[in-house]
């Protein structure tokens, strides 16, 4: 039965790189749309779902990113990103999907710990929605906060595409005047990146129904032995929207940043009046870190990946780095009237794009420019806010204890990347017990990507950061980036039975070997 898992789970794994690009509808359609001239004008923003009962429709759509550039996309309910989804604390939620597209699909709540049943992972914890079919995720929303959901199905292609959107649980003692969410990611225009991933998305898709478990025959040329084995042999590199060495990381390819699935001018203004005490809610789509500034205003980081900053301090001109996965909320006051940008503080081509604008009520002009000088200083988690009383500490007993050695390197077919030596799914699972107390060290021996590592199913607390105890606000998190040289060590709690990947966010990484799992042996799964 755990052979078959696997071998279900590499489906996963293995389709999730079958492409790097997001852009087009299918086949003969595979291009982006270049329009004529003209003035850009602000586009709508995703609409907004309140719960507890929504209804989601995985469909073929059209998106104008910008004046000029128009692509087909894969949609909740027709647009990219999807509906923001909001929820009262507390509330039983029922989202149902309904699979209008060619090939199967399921949602993954990234962050939020629901039952393992719940959690959209094909081959782990359910089978994706073949076209025509429906599926109904159920389960009580009793942690507030900032999440997301997206297509853990082929997801690279899926989420790049625009199977995503923005899951919002309410706290009814938070007031806010304003609250905006952001939703951050990146695009591809060229051609044959589009052509080539189209390709890959629909060959042989929908054909197994709802129980295919992960979509194994749907990546071009792989097949399953009778005893399990994968056999590579036949697999056509060409189809999957890759050149030269398996998943060469070549992320430039990504020319077109956005913000709620639009860019530069065409982003929707946030409109406050003076004296507001505005939220802002950044989520992290995309594959790509992105350093974000707001000008003007003195800030506060008030949670990260839906957990709160106990006492943040106010600051100016610091940058938030937020990497791929990661959300964090920010509040600040209205005192500065004008029209100010929040931006990517970076040079990449497609970064000007990402800019959004602070417009308060009855400003005629823009008088900020965007950021000269690159030499901003960044937040960091591990010195914010104030210390408090924490879940866990460095020097307490735990009940299990595992180092994960993250680090990159060459194999026949080109790049892979590691976990302690491995790549998926011949793994060294974090196998836990419910109730245990859980200490993970994270090491990043990789001197060239980041990783951002994601857990299922859980939070973690980090504790130490290149050796240094956390010294401000205790840190909860579900996401965390992984720098190139940097050492953390984080705790959880093993409270929610099942069986968990742990991966890293920047999905090209996970699909060439970066994912473990947290496997609970006990009888409480």
């Amino acid at each position: 039965m755990k052979k078959l898992l696997f071998a279900a789970v590499i489906g996963f794994a293995l389709l999730i790189f079958t492409a790097c690009s997001a852009n087009t509808e299918n086949g003969n359609e595979g291009t982006a749309q270049q329009e004529a001239g003209g003035e850009t004008a602000t586009l709508p923003s995703p609409p907004i779902l309140k719960g507890p009962n929504i209804t989601l429709v995985a469909k073929k759509g059209a998106q104008k990113l910008k004046n000029g550039v128009t692509v087909p996309v894969w949609t909740f309910n027709g647009t990219a990103p999807g509906p923001e989804i909001r929820v009262k604390k507390g509330q039983k939620v029922r989202v149902t999907l309904k699979n209008e597209l060619p090939s199967p699909v399921s949602i993954h709540w990234h962050g939020y710990p629901v039952p393992n049943k719940m959690d959209g992972v094909p081959g782990v914890t359910q089978d994706a929605v073949a076209p025509g079919k429906s599926f109904t995720y159920s389960f009580v929303a009793d942690r507030a906060g900032t999440y997301w959901y997206h297509s853990h199905q082929d997801s690279v292609n899926q989420v790049d595409r625009g199977l995503y959107g923005a899951f919002i649980v309410e706290d009814p003692e938070e007031k806010y005047d304003r609250e905006y969410t952001l939703m951050l990611d990146e695009w591809v225009t060229d051609k044959s990146q589009i052509d080539r991933q189209i390709k890959s998305m629909t060959q042989g898709s929908g054909q197994k129904g709802s129980n295919d478990s992960g979509g194994m025959n749907h990546m071009p040329g792989m097949n399953m032995g009778d005893n399990g084995d994968m056999d590579m042999g036949d697999m056509d590199m060409g189809n999957m929207g890759m050149s030269g060495n398996m998943m060469k990381d070549n992320m430039s390819m990504y020319d077109l940043y956005t913000i709620n699935g639009r860019s530069g001018n065409s982003v929707k203004p946030l409109d406050v009046k003076k004296g507001d005490h505005v939220r802002l809610r950044f989520i992290n789509a995309g594959y790509l870190p992105h350093s974000i500034h707001i000008h003007g205003h003195r800030i506060r980081v008030i949670a990260t990946d839906g957990q709160p900053i106990n006492k943040p301090q106010t600051v100016k001109d610091q940058v938030i780095p937020i990497a791929p996965g990661e959300r964090y909320d920010v509040s600040f006051i209205a005192d500065n009237p004008g029209k100010w940008y929040i931006e990517d503080h970076g040079t990449a081509k497609g970064t000007d794009g990402m800019k959004a604008v602070i417009d308060y009520e009855g400003s005629k002009t823009t008088t900020d420019r965007s950021d000269a000088d690159l030499s901003l200083p960044a937040i960091s988690l591990d010195q914010y806010g104030a210390s408090a009383k924490p879940t866990f500490t460095l020097n307490q007993k735990y009940d299990v204890n595992y180092t994960m050695d993250l680090n990159a390197g060459m194999d026949n077919n080109g790049m892979i990347y590691t976990i302690n030596g491995k790549t998926f799914p011949n793994f060294d699972p974090i196998k836990v017990k419910k109730g245990d107390r859980v200490k993970v060290k994270l090491v990043n021996h990789d001197h060239m990507n980041n990783h951002p590592m994601h857990l299922h199913g859980h939070s973690f607390q980090i504790l130490s950061k290149n050796g240094k105890p956390i010294t401000g606000s205790p840190v909860y998190k579900d996401t965390l980036n992984m720098k190139p040289g940097e050492t953390y060590e984080v705790a959880f709690l093993a409270n929610n039975p099942g069986n968990w990947l742990f991966h890293c966010h920047d999905l090209h990484h996970a699909a060439t070997g970066m994912i473990t799992e947290v496997n609970y042996t006990d009888d409480s799964k």
